[in-house]
């Protein structure tokens, strides 16, 4: 299956690299290159000193000097889309066909950031008047440390942690202000594409060629998304087809051996059609045991996932957006002399083996004749076929979603209707979706809802209500009420608070890696009830520029979270089981974050720090969960020479420690993790004239890896010599006196240790 999914990355670059030369033939980069010369005035006619002057879809920039004047040469010459920007003035995209002759002068600004975002209230609004705090992340956070899918990158960002769950396939989930990763919903242009298991296995392979920016609300988001955006949610922003380039390369290798390809071509077909098609392809086929353990430290994976997106702009199509993502992957992980064809599902060697099939649709039509009117809808398909040890785990998941909006401007209220529908189908071959009887009976739960909001603007005064009904096909009645309030407090300050709800209907089995390791029972102890959750989030941010030509922004957040009806694992009272029952009590998440940023014509730099504080409540007794950091922290610094063809970027995560599953009083491990960082450092050479850069670096500076005994027994993954007694618990014994049973699910953090990479960009406008 390696051989197969290496020819089709090679066929598919062959292709899309012979396409690009065809139409660039005849004009080598160097041979078109133009200099474009430019001269920014601010609002009194004066030259505007440092602002941003770059070629768009391409990281290839300058800035001016501080008589307004940009020098900027142009590897494929004219026409070329530009983007000026500066603190405290609106951003011009916009086309040049030739050197223009007049000055440009961007409109001023009374705001920092001028972002626009919509994950917050679901319509587009400057992320500085938005009621809803969001967290943006352009391409410039994706590049600064490239990492082999979305799932890895997002170490960098203050709050969300990727929380490996096995040490044995590395699979994991995305962790926010320390809630597990199922209260984290992940969408692609809004739409709940990624979820169940595709939260598990689908955050692989998106490829970084169609993603524009990550735009992260922390806190309850129910009232617009529904189930599962209990903790936070995740949104991906595919990629603008106008503003993308018409083709991308990016290549990188670290000296693991493992190879990762993103490929971006943006065309327009006929007079109103622009297609972009993105790749990703990953490659790694080197088991290395650096721990000594016998078991893989990385797992072997190969994986193909290829992204179409179609835009039509004019027409009686117009407004009319189309994309779909195919995602193939196979991998394992297990003892170096396992065989798939041999040892897979056996008990002669162990190995964990997940092949999974995935494809997803979504859309959005934005009816030009009613004005605010749109339809959106998605649906996907997840097959997976896996064994973990000698336990066959087969599934099939399926989710259609379908949603109308109609937006309407009424004096000062901004007024959002929506109705949505959601299906889910599940089955696989476990007593999960087994009747009574004994026959298999799917799982099937229709989901619609209807939601309204409102949100008043008087001047930089905003309150946003909304209320959303949901009826559960299993749970009945659910509803989620939203209020939130933007209140200026100073020039470029705003003060947030957010009061919300949320709810989530739980599948054991789509979210819980640890039930299907192979090495315990799972017990559910009664009828599931769906989880809720009451939240208040207070916001505030600041941006100022001083006289210095430096820009600063401050961003501060304070959160409590209660949650009832919570489903929380127990993995202590038998070490051979997991037992799942609604919690007798609740659980509450609290705590605050702070992040500070500088940035100015040739660097910026940053840090942040998370204190979250997680705890169960039961029979007047506060426990705190495993896995779950109540210190986390990151910075990173980003340096470009003058010349501008180096630049430098650092970047580094933090984390306290976290409680750990050991396998009761005899367990010699240690119950608690330490402290530790991942630091990684990249240099990027950009040379004139030219359409390529080459970069690498080195990945965990710190070389940290867990303790060489995560993997516990790693010589008996079968317990074959384990003496249980009459209740399946592990008995003390001369060869055993610790009374331990093989389990992998002791992990932290990734057992890959420091190591090079290298790679290569190429972009063709």
């Amino acid at each position: 299956m390696g051989k197969t999914y290496v020819h089709i990355s090679l066929l598919f670059i062959c292709l899309v690299l012979a396409k690009a030369q065809s139409r660039a033939q005849g004009t080598s980069p160097i041979e078109n290159a133009k200099v474009l010369t430019l001269t920014i005035l601010d609002e009194k006619d004066q030259g505007l000193a440092f602002a941003t002057v770059g070629i768009l879809g391409t990281s290839i920039g300058t800035t001016t000097d501080v008589n307004g004047n940009a020098r900027l040469h142009l590897p494929s010459g004219y026409p070329v889309a530009i983007s000026i920007s500066s603190v405290g003035y609106t951003t011009i995209d916009t086309v040049f066909k030739s050197n223009p002759t007049f000055p440009l002068s961007p409109k001023p600004s009374a705001y920092a950031l001028e972002d626009v975002v919509v994950t917050g209230t679901l319509s587009p609004t400057l992320r500085t008047e938005s009621p809803v705090p969001v967290e943006v992340y352009t391409r410039t956070f994706l590049l600064s440390n490239p990492t082999p899918s979305l799932f890895d990158a997002l170490q960098n960002i203050n709050g969300v942690r990727p929380q490996l769950n096995c040490n044995v396939c590395n699979t994991g989930d995305i962790h926010i202000n320390g809630l597990e990763g199922p209260y984290t919903m992940v969408t692609i242009d809004g739409m709940p594409i990624v979820s169940g298991l595709g939260t598990v296995y689908g955050l692989s392979g998106i490829p970084n060629a169609m993603i524009e920016r990550l735009e992260v609300v922390k806190g309850p988001a129910g009232s617009l998304y529904g189930s599962e955006a209990v903790g936070g949610l995740i949104n991906i922003i595919t990629r603008d087809i106008k503003r993308a380039p018409r083709f991308s390369a990016d290549a990188f290798s670290t000296a693991w051996g493992d190879v990762t390809i993103d490929l971006g071509y943006s065309t327009k077909l006929g007079q109103y059609a622009h297609v972009l098609t993105s790749a990703n392809a990953y490659y790694y086929d080197n088991p290395i045991d650096n721990n000594g353990d016998n078991f893989t430290d990385l797992t072997i994976a190969k994986r193909l996932s290829i992204f179409q997106k179609w835009s039509i702009d004019g027409g009686k199509f117009d407004g009319l957006s189309i994309a779909g993502r195919g995602l193939a992957e196979s991998r394992w992980g297990g003892e170096l002399d396992f065989d798939q064809d041999l040892h897979r599902g056996t008990d002669v060697r162990y190995g964990e083996v997940i092949d999974t099939r995935r494809v997803e649709l979504l859309g959005r039509y934005d009816v030009p004749t009613v004005k605010g009117l749109a339809f959106s809808g998605s649906a996907n398909y997840h097959q997976q076929r896996s064994n973990y040890g000698t336990t066959s785990y087969d599934a099939d998941q399926a989710i259609v979603f379908g949603q109308a909006t109609l937006s309407r401007k009424l004096k000062k209220h901004g007024l959002l209707f929506g109705a949505a529908t959601r299906y889910t189908y599940y089955d696989d071959n476990s007593f999960a979706t087994e009747a009574l009887n004994g026959d298999n009976q799917p799982d099937k739960i229709l989901l619609p809802g209807v939601f309204i909001q409102d949100e008043w603007v008087n001047g930089r005064h905003r309150i946003l209500a909304g209320m959303r009904y949901d009826y559960n096909s299993r749970h009945g009645n659910i509803w989620t009420p939203r209020l939130a309030y933007k209140m200026p407090v100073g020039e470029g300050a705003n003060l947030r608070i957010n009061v919300g709800t949320g709810f989530r209907v739980v599948n054991l089995f789509t979210e819980d890696h640890a039930a299907l390791s192979g090495s315990r029972e799972v017990i559910i102890a009664e009828e599931l009830k769906p989880e809720r959750s009451r939240s208040i989030n207070l916001n505030y941010t600041k941006n100022w520029s001083p006289k210095n030509n430096l820009s600063w922004a401050f961003e501060g957040s304070t959160w409590y979270t209660h949650f009832s009806n919570q489903i929380i694992p127990d993995y202590t009272s038998n070490v051979n089981q997991i037992r799942y029952d609604n919690l007798d009590g609740h659980s509450v998440s609290r705590g605050a974050s702070a992040e500070l940023r500088a940035s100015s014509s040739l660097w910026r730099a940053m840090v942040g720090a998370t204190f979250v504080d997680v705890s169960i409540v039961e029979q007047n007794q506060r426990t705190r969960p495993l896995l779950s950091e109540r210190w986390s922290g990151i910075w990173s610094a980003s340096y470009t020479l003058p010349s501008e063809r180096w630049k430098f970027d650092y970047t580094s995560s933090l984390y306290g420690p976290m409680l750990l599953p050991v396998q009761g009083p005899l367990d010699e491990r240690v119950s608690e993790s330490p402290w530790f960082s991942l630091q990684n450092l990249q240099a990027t050479y950009s040379p004139n004239n030219k359409p390529w850069q080459i970069y690498g670096g080195i990945k965990n500076i710190l070389d940290f890896t867990p303790s060489d005994n995560s993997i516990v027994r790693a010589f008996d993954p079968f317990d074959k010599q384990v003496n249980f007694d009459a209740d399946g618990n592990a008995l003390a014994t001369s060869d055993n006196p610790q009374a331990l049973v093989f389990d992998p699910s002791y992990v932290y953090a990734s057992n890959v240790g420091r190591r090079l990479f290298v790679g290569l960009r190429y972009t063709l406008k």
